[in-house]
């Protein structure tokens, strides 16, 4: 059955990455360098994204910049009319590496940012020296004259500083900002209670977009991620599951959206005995939640029901133990109270940090 065609595609190269994040939402069992698709693979997935439809490739990870191939990557999928995008730290950017990417047809890069403070960037990042590196990356990449991004992704021990985050942005001479609260999976899901920021450090943040939205206007682009957990109506997962994006994990998996695999007793289709045609139109995996058939009440009955889709399905899994479930973000949701109780769970410790930085 053949669905309309995805207009993204992430490909997340790697898992390998020099920082340590502990909200990362990498899968917490990530995938080996010995793993990873080679070159061959990957250009095939770009030959099959682009004769699908897909429109726009994400080069992510981890660090997709620990990939040697990347250039080549970006190359190809220039040369196959892809939009590309590269969502990077930073850190291991040069001029020589930016000049050959640009060269190759880059269209932009997603530069990530874990704090303002160089202290708040070290102690989440783990890395010493870090905030040196990316504001660098950032001159850099101003001085090549490529479009930029910062996205900043913020949390309970640096909410507080959204403001001088979009200052930061605009004095960078960046396009767009995204100010995106932690979304809780992978490493973040590990972590959630000691990130989760309060209602009062949420509707702070949020007052500070507003105004700098007013003050800045065109002169800079501000995009907005609030937290599931303090809503009561759900975002649609990757605007509805199976709809609009397909994600390739470093070793070829191809999944609704990156936190997938978490589903149990569900066959994940890969690309290395599957084109991403027969995967996005034919596999169990982009049908099981796909369009509305599958919803249960509430949202079955729901106005809103192609809005939101019914929601996140790994959300639903992580917090009720099953997919199929509404997402409990929803106020109609039976099972409402699990996300209200977490929103409002607050503790003190050790974060857990992301560790696997082999290069």
């Amino acid at each position: 059955m053949s669905a309309p065609p995805p207009m993204s595609l992430l490909a997340e190269l790697t898992h390998r990455c020099p920082l340590s994040c502990p909200y990362c939402s990498n899968p917490v069992e990530m995938e080996r360098r010995q793993a990873e698709l080679d070159t061959a693979g990957w250009l095939r997935v770009l030959d099959e994204a682009a004769e699908l439809g897909v429109l726009q490739a994400h080069f992510s990870g981890g660090e997709p910049m620990a990939r040697s191939d990347l250039v080549e990557l970006v190359q190809h999928a220039s040369r196959r009319n892809l939009y590309t995008n590269l969502i990077t730290s930073g850190i291991l950017l040069t001029e020589d590496k930016l000049r050959a990417l640009s060269d190759a047809g880059l269209d932009h890069i997603q530069l990530s940012f874990q704090d303002v403070d160089p202290a708040g960037a070290e102690r989440i990042g783990g890395l010493r020296g870090a905030q040196e590196k990316k504001l660098a990356a950032a001159r850099m990449i101003k001085a090549e004259g490529m479009p930029l991004t910062l996205n900043f992704v913020v949390h309970r021990e640096n909410v507080a500083r959204v403001p001088e985050m979009i200052e930061l942005a605009y004095e960078i001479g960046a396009g767009r900002v995204e100010i995106a609260h932690t979304q809780y999976y992978g490493w973040g899901l590990l972590n959630r209670d000691l990130l989760m920021p309060s209602q009062e450090q949420l509707e702070a943040s949020t007052q500070a977009v507003v105004k700098a939205k007013a003050r800045f206007g065109n002169a800079l682009a501000i995009d907005y991620v609030t937290p599931d957990y303090h809503a009561d109506q759900p975002k649609p997962c990757m605007g509805g599951w199976g709809q609009r994006f397909l994600n390739v994990s470093p070793s070829g998996r191809v999944l609704p959206c990156h936190a997938a695999e978490t589903i149990p007793n569900v066959h994940f289709p890969t690309v290395t005995k599957q084109s991403l045609a027969e995967i996005w139109n034919d596999s169990e995996l982009f049908n099981l939640f796909r369009g509305t058939e599958w919803m249960p009440e509430p949202c079955r009955s729901c106005a809103l029901k192609e809005v939101d889709w019914g929601g996140c399905r790994c959300q639903a899994l992580a917090l009720t133990g099953d997919a199929a479930n509404t997402d409990p973000v929803c106020a109609r949701s039976p099972q409402h109270s699990i996300v209200t109780e977490a929103a409002n769970t607050a503790r003190m410790g050790e974060l857990i940090y992301r560790r696997f930085s082999t290069i």
